[in-house]
């Protein structure tokens, strides 16, 4: 899934697609470079960032999603509003990925229940503007394994198919790095809720601070973790990751192409009678 940020101030690349031509031509190089989904949002869910009015967030969105799908793209909207996701399924997108889970919008489950297309539910615990505080658990993986069971219990309630729903552990949001580490640990037992899982750590704030400067202990800029992304990734999908949302598509479809091929020859090793 490559990313399409149609904002000003997302925290890796923010204005960088900002114009609805920008957007596309971001959308269609990720394409080429082997993007199964290209994943369009007008909203930073940065931490600390504030929300655009729902009117600005269909501006920005509409006429990408648009453009992408007339082009073949599958597309996914980035949205937590009913309203966006219901105007972009109408432009083409053919997936909703809510980082909410539902809970932004009581609009959003019923929406989806009657669309009856891919719906990704991430674990969130609130607004970027106030989530940091919001990084507190026990057991980090039981606390979202628990949380991540309510919401799709409330997404089959509502009408939503099984087959549906994706699940994303949401690393970064209302997490510490630690919090992150020990949930990609844990993708075993997220994969176990039953449900495809989608991972994104792209060139997050944890991977900037495990490559801290040694001199200054200045975290790496996000611009410089697509390294540390793609061997994220590429662990991920050995652990039997669904999708992986990513900034750098050519980079991580290499890595993943590697460890997949690894793998399976490790496991045809391992099959093989001894001679």
């Amino acid at each position: 899934m490559g990313v399409v940020n149609v904002t000003p101030d997302s925290f890796s690349d923010g204005g960088s697609s900002f114009t609805a031509d920008a957007a596309v031509a971001r959308g269609l190089m990720l394409l080429e470079q082997g993007a199964d989904i290209v994943d369009v949002g007008g909203e930073s869910t940065r931490p600390g960032a504030r929300r655009p009015p729902a009117d600005e967030e269909l501006r920005r969105v509409l006429p990408v999603v648009r453009e992408l799908a007339a082009a073949g793209a599958v597309v996914s909207v980035d949205t937590m509003r009913a309203g966006v996701a219901a105007r972009a399924l109408e432009a083409g997108a053919r997936l909703v990925n809510d980082v909410s889970g539902g809970l932004a919008d009581p609009a959003m489950l019923p929406l989806m229940a009657r669309a009856g297309t891919p719906y990704v539910v991430m674990h969130w615990r609130g607004h970027s503007a106030g989530m940091e505080a919001n990084a507190l658990y026990g057991d980090v993986v039981a606390d979202v394994l628990g949380e991540l069971r309510l919401r799709i219990e409330a997404a089959l309630e509502a009408g939503i198919p099984r087959g549906c729903l994706i699940v994303d552990p949401g690393l970064g949001f209302a997490k510490e790095p630690e919090h992150n580490w020990r949930l990609l640990a844990g993708l075993g037992q997220i994969r176990a809720l039953g449900h495809p899982v989608l991972v994104g750590a792209s060139r997050k704030s944890f991977l900037g601070r495990l490559l801290a400067d040694d001199a200054t202990g200045q975290p790496r800029p996000a611009r410089l973790r697509d390294a540390a992304t793609v061997a994220v990734s590429a662990l991920a999908a050995a652990q039997g990751a669904w999708c992986l949302r990513v900034h750098d598509v050519a980079s991580t479809l290499d890595a993943v192409r590697v460890s997949a091929r690894w793998g399976a020859e490790t496991e045809g090793a391992a099959q093989s009678p001894p001679r």
